[in-house]
């Protein structure tokens, strides 16, 4: 089979397309036909660093295969496997924190970390609703209730495309910062009110905020415990420890302060997969590349100027 090795940390040329044996499955595996493979920040910012590839995946040994985020069609099961069959869609994120190989025809996935894709669901679509919305899923369940007020930044984002949805859907009224050439495209998600970053300071304009979640860290975190009521909380996603001088701003103003690393589960990809169904969460794919082009997905995504989800198709 086809797949992307990484021999060493560095640019995108690093990503090397190889033939490969097929993996052998263990007996909770599946082994997944790949159709469609999500490209996310972390596979970006964890590439060029061989300390970070180290500790996202947990093996100082190289090659590796990145990617976590797949759908495709079962081609094998394992013998414990009970809850799929050969040929079922399935979709999910792969062993995060882990190695989850995704980038490859064949992956071997775990059977509680996948979902069967709804029918009338696209492998493009299945495979932009993992990563991204599996974190914005498990950041906002527990944290979030009908009538709070809350801050989503980056809304146009991969993330914060699906919060804005998932926490409309839970009741609450989202203010969201982006751009404003992507002001349309947030409102048109669920967004109660939008804040253009680059003509208005957030900080100077809100108040009274139950939750937010930030997806940028310095100078983003820490503004916005300005705008968090005493009792409110911030979760975090790049921010893995705060500094002291932070976390006693955050007390003094009585706001919780909390780093979320999204975890893979086949419970929550299958509440992801009712959700695609009853239409409630829709992911927006921007832009596709074929998988020989796979190192310009990479590209895009460094690019930071993604809107929604950049997806690689096989």
């Amino acid at each position: 089979m086809k797949a992307y090795l990484l021999n060493k940390a560095g640019g995108v040329e690093n990503l090397v397309l190889s033939e490969i044996e097929k993996p052998i499955l263990k007996a909770d595996e599946v082994l997944v036909e790949t159709k469609a493979i999500s490209i996310n920040p972390v596979d970006v910012k964890v590439r060029p660093y061989e300390e970070a590839l180290s500790m996202i995946l947990g093996t100082e040994e190289r090659p590796v295969i990145l990617g976590w985020d797949i759908s495709g069609i079962v081609a094998e099961v394992g013998a414990d496997v009970t809850d799929f069959n050969v040929g079922d869609k399935v979709f999910g994120m792969v062993n995060f924190v882990g190695q989850g190989k995704a980038y490859a025809d064949y992956v071997a996935a775990p059977a509680d970390q996948l979902a069967v894709i709804p029918e009338g669901i696209s492998f493009e679509d299945a495979a932009a609703t993992t990563l991204a919305a599996l974190t914005a899923l498990q950041v906002l369940t527990g944290r979030v209730k009908a009538g709070d007020r809350v801050l989503i930044h980056a809304g146009s984002g991969g993330v914060g495309h699906f919060a804005i949805q998932m926490a409309k859907s839970m009741g609450a009224t989202v203010v969201t910062t982006s751009s404003s050439k992507n002001r349309d495209f947030c409102l048109a998600l669920g967004a109660d009110e939008h804040i253009d970053y680059r003509e208005q300071k957030f900080e100077e304009v809100l108040s009274d905020i139950d939750f937010v979640l930030d997806g940028m860290g310095g100078d983003i975190l820490e503004n916005s415990i300005q705008v968090v009521k005493s009792g409110g909380k911030i979760v975090s996603l790049p921010t893995h420890s705060f500094e002291a001088a932070l976390q006693a701003k955050a007390d003094a103003a009585g706001v919780a302060l909390e780093f979320v690393m999204v975890q893979s589960s086949g419970g929550d990809m299958n509440t992801l997969a009712g959700m695609l169904k009853e239409g409630t969460l829709k992911p927006h794919v921007s832009v596709t590349f074929p998988f020989e082009k796979l190192q310009d997905a990479h590209l895009q995504i460094e690019s930071g100027r993604t809107v929604g989800k950049a997806v690689v198709t096989l």
